[in-house]
């Protein structure tokens, strides 16, 4: 099958990690920790001018250039660079860390607990991490699929130890990993991919401006040009007070999102009872679903980029169906979209970068 044909027949993740995987090792490809930071933030992959293609030693050599789980902060993956190696499987699971609230992992690690210690080994994490993978998956399974995935370096299964692995179970996996100590490994990531894209933006200072958090929250999304500028202009023309945003503040709306479905249930129950829902009733929402309570300057920031008709009120709908978007950074969007359409998608995603 040639390689266009393959192609066409993959979702837009499984085109997405070939796009900016970097390495090869045994016909299957890899992402270095630095791809993965880059597929979650950029348009495009950098520049190069082929894979690396690794043998068995060089392979061998690179994963145990891993720090240990202990020695993992927020600057993991960014002092890691392009030593490591990261599966296709694994790449969905760190995308799935991005995107749930950690009472799903809590299940799941309960579901492996079989002494109650809350601890996994190796080959149960394995498990655990093909079941969130496979949860995060764009099409139904069929033999046409795995021969696509497979012709495509994608899915042949293998015992290498990745950075992934060697980093959670150290370099004979003989290590177990307790729900405490992942959940830090998944702050720890959030925090992390948060990090670089505020960084992006603060130039160097401690805060983004209103605007800028605004653009951010927008990037992924499907809106046209003229409905992305009227949410602009809607915040540029209102009377706020320009004060900044912390990192602090936008780690804390981002970590709010990943509880975005309990959130939509809460605001559901306002639209029901034909209430608009107002800040107060915005952050009684917020701390229901997380326990936590965002900065009122960021809530208020919000209201005024979704209040379309000034009224202090949020159309709870449409933001959580472009704070979605947010959430998997386009990538359910691209979904929708093939051919004509994804060639204009992207082109508008440019053009919303120069503005």
């Amino acid at each position: 099958m040639g390689s266009a044909a393959v192609l066409s027949r993959l979702t837009s993740r499984e085109r997405r990690f070939i796009q900016f995987a970097s390495t090869e090792y045994c016909g299957q490809l890899y992402m270095t920790p630095q791809d993965f930071l880059e597929s979650v933030i950029e348009a495009e992959p950098r520049p190069r001018l082929k894979r690396k293609v690794l043998n068995t030693e060089q392979l061998s050599d690179l994963v145990t250039k891993t720090l240990p789980l202990s020695k993992g902060n927020t600057k993991t993956f960014r002092d890691l660079r392009d030593q490591g190696i990261i599966s296709y499987t694994e790449y969905l699971f760190l995308l799935s860390i991005l995107t749930k609230p950690k009472s799903g992992f809590r299940i799941a690690f309960n579901m492996f607990d079989t002494d109650g210690n809350a601890v996994v080994d190796k080959e149960e994490f394995m498990v655990l991490e093909r079941i969130f993978s496979v949860a995060y998956r764009e099409r139904r399974g069929s033999k046409d699929v795995e021969d696509a995935t497979s012709d495509a370096g994608l899915q042949k299964r293998s015992e290498i130890n990745t950075t992934l692995l060697v980093h959670l179970f150290g370099n004979h996996g003989h290590g177990e990993l307790d729900y405490a100590n992942f959940i830090t490994f998944m702050e720890n990531l959030q925090t992390e991919v948060l990090e670089l894209e505020f960084l992006e933006f603060s130039k160097g200072l401690n805060t983004i401006s209103e605007l800028d958090f605004a653009k951010i929250l927008l990037r992924y999304t499907q809106l046209d040009l003229d409905a992305y500028d009227e949410y602009l202009d809607r915040l540029i023309e209102s009377d706020a007070e320009e004060q900044g945003i912390t990192f602090a503040e936008f780690r804390d709306f981002g970590q709010f999102l990943n509880n975005l479905d309990d959130f939509a249930i809460a605001m559901r129950m306002y639209s029901l009872a034909d209430r608009p829902i107002s800040e107060d009733e915005f952050q009684r929402a917020v701390k229901s679903c997380t326990g936590t309570s965002l900065s009122p300057h960021v809530v208020r920031t919000v209201f005024l980029l979704f209040d379309d008709d000034g009224d202090g009120r949020l159309s709870d709908r449409e933001f959580i169906a472009i704070m979605r978007d947010r959430i998997h950074r386009g990538l359910k969007s691209y979904a929708r979209n093939e051919g004509w359409d994804a060639f204009k998608h992207c082109i508008k995603q440019d053009m919303k970068s120069f503005i």
